[in-house]
């Protein structure tokens, strides 16, 4: 029976490989939805991709053009999945510090900066990758390489909870157009914060409504219900969700100060 998850792995592994030489590919490993909770109608394959040195210019051009093809939409196979691809050096993450330093970032939403040869030059702070390294080393599934602990510095609880707090300001900016996925992450954040797990997306929409009042609760729920039906909206009331949002945010911000 065809595997369409094993064969896209296969196909961006080899996109990597034909860019990245052997000795200094370390390791590949794969996170998000495919791994917690499974992957829903929207999902993408998340993987961080571990690598001995920062990327050339010319090398992350080459990359970008490889995997453009087998993560659009127009391109690849209808079975497989958009791809978010983080490229991170050894060297940046250990000994670890924050905020981490993030090479490139390959997803959709950048397509039209890519198209536009728009790509980072020089490795980035960037707060996020601090969860996001969590979130492998708790989602341990190696495609390439060692085990991730063996690879990588557990990430501090505190740097945790600042990454996350650090990441608001941006993530709210982002709250009317991507409404979904911003109610979704402000309640893993949440959710994250008051248990200490990384819960997937539903399981922490689901966590957060118990915890909401009624009003709230429903956007909650609708997000969840969205995330795992598929679909994105529309959403007519933005009072509520920002609404909805603003309670969660203060709860996020209270555990942060405790």
């Amino acid at each position: 029976m065809p595997d369409p998850v094993g064969e896209q792995l296969d196909s961006t592994l080899l996109a990597l490989r034909s860019v990245i030489p052997q000795d200094e590919l370390l390791g590949v490993y794969l996170y998000g939805s495919a791994v917690a909770g499974g992957l829903k109608p929207d999902s993408d394959l998340d993987l961080l991709v571990v690598t001995r040195r920062r990327l050339t210019p010319p090398e992350k051009r080459s990359m970008v053009d490889r995997l453009m093809p087998i993560s659009g939409r127009a391109t690849r196979p209808a079975a497989w999945r958009p791809l978010e691809v983080t490229v991170v050096t050894r060297g940046d993450l250990i000994p670890w510090r924050y905020p981490p330093h993030m090479d490139l970032q390959y997803g959709e939403w950048l397509r039209q900066e890519f198209l536009a040869d728009h790509l980072p030059a020089v490795a980035a702070p960037n707060p996020y990758l601090a969860i996001l390294v969590a979130m492998v080393l708790d989602a341990h599934r190696p495609i390439l390489g060692p085990s991730p602990r063996d690879l990588l510095d557990p990430v501090p609880k505190d740097d945790l909870v600042r990454a996350m707090t650090d990441e608001l300001p941006a993530l709210l900016t982002e709250l009317e157009d991507d409404t979904r996925n911003v109610l979704l992450t402000l309640t893993r954040i949440w959710a994250t914060l008051a248990t200490g797990t990384i819960m997937s997306k539903d399981n922490a929409a689901a966590w957060t409504a118990e915890r909401l009042a009624a009003d709230h609760r429903r956007v909650i729920e609708r997000a969840r219900d969205l995330y795992l039906n598929g679909g994105f909206g529309p959403w007519t009331d933005q009072a509520a969700v920002a609404a909805a949002a603003a309670a969660i945010i203060g709860e996020i911000r209270r555990l942060a100060m405790a």
